[in-house]
């Protein structure tokens, strides 16, 4: 593809052509933040309308992880002080889900530490998704770690019907990042996931000390692997992780990835996710231009948004999660 010009980019995606890994994507880096966006705005009007998909989790089991990931906090191998604890009462997962749904999210999803749920703890899991499945209407999603296809093929039956597995960065930048699993762990399991039906959620975090190639190479990948919901998080840096003296992403770094994302993967839900305090008015920009989709409410790491403020946001820039 011709990719001298950013609004001509943006109207060839429109017309059913891609980007791939054999473009040229300097436009995307040179371009002023604003004709960037302007194309992203386009692709995305296209292809997701007014409609801004709204998901809350729940931290279902917390600390004690294995993993090394050097952004966690809930790894083992780091000293933060997080609240630890095991896998949460299906009743107050229950209570929570409820509550996001009456107030108008359109998924909910658990989160749990560690490696992979297995043995006692998934079972609790699966327990906990057939209560919400019984009671509530909410789309329900979960992130789990490293599964089985046996456990893929349980979870997809309780009614789950998304799987969240970041793929975090690059597979050039991974292992500095991550050393006790691999790039292909998570590849792997994502493809179990959506062989066992899942519509698999899956992004990354910017601002670890990638480049600029790390993260169109992210966002190809998740083209490449067909993932229709992508969380765009921000690193937050936390005290007693070996990321702790990262400084936070300007506002115009953040808005220009969102919106490249947009342009490699047109059709996907580009979703914000932690660090979008970080922006002014708490994303307004890039909900306009490049993102339709956000986490919100209570997060693992907090985004700094209610959902209350979010659906007034919405209404206010004229876009809806209905």
């Amino acid at each position: 593809m011709d990719t001298k010009n950013a609004l001509e980019v943006a109207k060839k995606i429109i017309a059913g052509e891609r980007l791939t890994a054999a473009d040229n994507f300097d436009f995307l880096l040179n371009e002023p933040l604003e004709q960037i966006q302007h194309g992203a705005h386009l692709i995305q009007k296209k292809f997701c309308g007014n409609h801004i998909d709204l998901c809350t989790i729940i931290n279902g089991k917390s600390g004690h992880c294995g993993e090394n990931c050097k952004y966690c906090a809930q790894s083992a191998a780091h000293h933060t002080g997080i609240l630890e604890y095991k896998f949460l009462p299906a009743e107050t997962i229950l209570a929570a889900a409820r509550a996001n749904e009456k107030a108008g999210v359109n998924r909910f999803s658990i989160v749990t530490s560690g490696r992979a749920l297995t043995g006692e703890d998934f079972d609790k899991a699966i327990d906990a998704y057939k209560l919400l499945r019984e009671n509530l209407k909410i789309d329900l999603c979960a992130s789990h770690g490293i599964l089985t296809a046996e456990q893929f093929k349980r979870l997809r039956a309780t009614g789950v019907t998304s799987y969240h597995h970041n793929i975090e960065t690059s597979r050039r930048f991974f292992p500095q990042i991550c050393t006790s699993h691999t790039y292909d762990d998570r590849i792997n399991t994502i493809r179990l996931a959506q062989a066992a039906g899942f519509c698999v959620c899956s992004g990354g975090i910017i601002g670890m000390g990638e480049n600029w190639q790390d993260r169109i190479d992210m966002a190809l990948e998740l083209s490449n692997l067909n993932i229709q919901s992508i969380p765009v998080n921000a690193l937050m840096a936390v005290r007693g992780t070996p990321l702790e003296n990262r400084p936070p992403l300007e506002p115009e770094e953040i808005l220009r990835t969102v919106a490249i994302f947009r342009f490699i993967n047109p059709t996907a839900n580009i979703r914000l996710a932690a660090g979008r305090k970080l922006l002014p008015d708490f994303g307004a920009s890039a909900l306009l231009n490049g993102a339709s989709a956000s986490i919100t409410g209570d997060m693992l790491t907090t985004s700094g948004t209610t959902i209350r403020g979010d659906l007034e946001l919405l209404k206010k820039l004229g876009l809806t999660n209905k």
